[in-house]
């Protein structure tokens, strides 16, 4: 079972309404002992970095110990900033600090908010993307954008007058700039490939 985290932030419900279409058994809970005994877990978050930091509280450690176990995590928009170290959205933050690198604001000279669909270019080897192609379009909505500089991070990126980072993995650890739960079959396709990923590893 995947358990998406409950901490009030966002698009919780649209998360876990999107892995229930395609036939997932999922839990939505801020409860330590179902997170720890989840195939994988999922990190939403539509909200300010420093507000969603916040509203994590305690779970936070949580999520870290399980990650650092192995468990599959995803972070979906606000929820994949902060596995990043820090954040400038409105002062200084500290995130989970799980990919090294940091989020900052999307550069002047752009239509900000970066809000709509944008075309993803994919890696090779992200596994999250299997079945996708190169590329597919994905739906976008944020100010902020992550800068990472960890060596062990395979990257997906989309073009928006500069290359932005749609998309993380490093080990079992991914995330996404994009919101995949609208983002029709593409997104779909990706959390199903989630979904796979999670089974894979708990047998």
């Amino acid at each position: 079972m995947i358990v998406v985290i409950d901490y009030n932030v966002g698009n919780v419900k649209s998360v876990c309404n999107a892995f229930r279409h395609i036939g997932c058994e999922v839990e939505l809970s801020k409860n330590p002992e179902i997170i720890k005994n989840a195939t994988g877990i999922v990190l939403p978050g539509v909200a300010a970095f420093g507000y969603a930091v916040n509203a994590l509280g305690p779970i936070a450690e949580v999520v870290k110990e399980v990650a650092l176990q192995g468990k599959p995590l995803l972070g979906i928009c606000v929820g994949y900033q902060m596995l990043f170290e820090t954040s400038t959205e409105y002062g200084h933050h500290k995130g989970l600090g799980l990919i090294s690198g940091n989020v900052v604001a999307i550069p002047q000279g752009r239509v900000i908010p970066h809000m709509g669909w944008n075309l993803v270019k994919f890696p090779d080897s992200m596994d999250l993307f299997d079945g996708l192609g190169s590329e597919k379009h994905f739906y976008f909505a944020h100010s902020f954008h992550a800068e990472p500089s960890d060596n062990e991070a395979k990257i997906a990126y989309t073009e928006y007058g500069l290359d932005l980072v749609a998309s993380v993995q490093k080990a079992n650890i991914y995330g996404v700039q994009f919101h995949p739960e609208k983002s029709s079959r593409s997104g779909l396709q990706v959390l199903k490939n989630f979904y796979n990923i999670c089974k894979k590893a708990s047998s």
